[in-house]
């Protein structure tokens, strides 16, 4: 059986089998979460993941702006070089970063990480995972608050009318 080419025009293409992305099969528009509707946490993930793919397309084109600009093979060689490092450094980086949030330490002991590989970064991460304090639970209630909102006075009939209802 040939195997069949999908040009990137006809992969972005809806075919007749699957809808356009943005329209579902009942012809609504779907909508997208509003930022606002987010929580704070969300908020902030988004806007530092923003951050560093802004940071990554401004060295895309400083790197491209190099090699175009390079004027013979000795220019072109130290800008690949100099691509290479930066490389080598970003990919050190991820991997710091995964090592952090796979032991849950914060961002600030992500970079604080040591070690050349992956191994080395683990053992240390586990290190100082051992000294970061446990989050402290929400509440300890129970789900049950000792005021239910009553003037003190427990009436047995309300409370069984209660538990009824369940």
């Amino acid at each position: 059986m040939p195997e069949e080419t999908i040009t990137p025009a006809e992969a972005s293409a809806p075919t007749e089998e699957q809808p356009p992305a943005e329209q579902p099969a009942s012809g609504q528009p779907v909508e997208t979460p509003a930022e606002d509707v987010l929580p704070e946490w969300a908020r902030k993930e988004l806007a530092k993941v923003r951050g560093e793919a802004a940071n990554y397309r401004t060295r895309l084109r400083e790197a491209e702006t190099r090699l175009s600009e390079a004027k013979g093979p000795g220019e072109f060689e130290a800008a690949v070089a100099e691509l290479k490092t930066q490389n080598a450094e970003l990919e050190r980086s991820i991997l710091r970063a995964s090592v952090a949030r796979k032991y849950e330490l914060p961002d600030d002991l992500a970079d604080a990480l040591r070690g050349e590989d992956e191994a080395a970064l683990v053992a240390h991460a586990k290190v100082l995972a051992k000294y970061i304090p446990a989050p402290a639970p929400q509440s300890l209630g129970g789900g049950l608050t000792p005021d239910d909102g009553s003037d003190g006075e427990m009436d047995p009939r309300k409370l069984a009318r209660l538990s009824r209802r369940f």
